[in-house]
């Protein structure tokens, strides 16, 4: 029962991110004007073949993302957040797995290490946990082709895995991951700054040429608020540009 549960559970989020996509590429292509009115809840479900819960879901996220907005008793209207081409927004919550497909890179995953481990005092405190808690460390380098894009360091809360650590595949997205054992990150808080790949892990993993690198570390939040996750991300500074829009 709890296995379908989840399944369900997973097959919803993929419809809302679908029917998320859809609705934000409408609203960023022209095809409603700032201002104008959206479609009725009842209208945009048929329209698009899904339940009322999922399509109320998915507009919830475009209002998140400033995309729209709600007038009380008289329904939803483009915001002017929509006219602005944002190539690629530093505020958008998602995997990197996403992130990387969406600057057209076809990603693959090599794990370089994993590992329970006693966190350092600064990932404890961004995970909220006692003083006897560990975590699970996970240590990765994403590629396109044979190029590395992103080296990251996840830390995960271990009790937001009930499994063994051998018996996980970790080359996937940690989202798509938590989101089956049901502590799915829904949003987080990050800071980003313009650095060098630490020195130990370049001459480790002969990652010399990497060059200066945008690292984003954010901590990432369950819908009931609770941090589970802890990661750092070093973006290869020739291979991305981030921008973003202020309102």
């Amino acid at each position: 029962m709890e296995q379908a549960a989840a399944v369900a559970e997973k097959d919803r989020r993929t419809v809302v991110e679908r029917l998320y996509e859809t609705l934000s590429g409408w609203l960023l292509d022209g095809r409603f004007a700032p201002g104008q009115q959206l479609p009725t809840e009842l209208r945009l479900a048929q329209t698009f073949k899904v339940s009322r819960p999922a399509l109320r879901e998915a507009l919830k996220l475009l209002e998140q993302d400033g995309l729209i907005r709600s007038e009380r008793g008289k329904g939803r209207f483009v915001a002017p957040m929509a006219s602005l081409k944002v190539e690629r927004p530093i505020t958008c919550f998602e995997s990197v797995t996403q992130m990387v497909a969406r600057f057209g890179y076809q990603p693959r995953s090599h794990v370089l290490s994993v590992a329970e481990i006693v966190p350092e005092p600064s990932v404890a405190k961004a995970l909220r946990l006692e003083p006897d808690a560990r975590v699970i460390r996970l240590e990765r380098l994403r590629l396109h082709q044979k190029r590395v894009i992103v080296y990251c360091v996840d830390h995960v809360r271990r009790d937001a895995v009930p499994a063994r650590i051998y018996d996980v595949d970790w080359r996937g997205s940690l989202l798509e991951l938590l989101r089956g054992f049901g502590r799915a990150p829904v949003m987080s808080s990050a800071a980003a700054a313009a650095v060098m790949l630490p020195d130990e892990v370049a001459s480790r993993y002969e990652l010399a040429d990497f060059g200066p690198a945008f690292l984003i570390s954010e901590t990432c939040f369950d819908a009931q608020g609770l941090p589970v996750l802890f990661a750092a991300d070093y973006h290869r500074g020739d291979s991305f540009t981030f921008n973003f829009a202020r309102t």
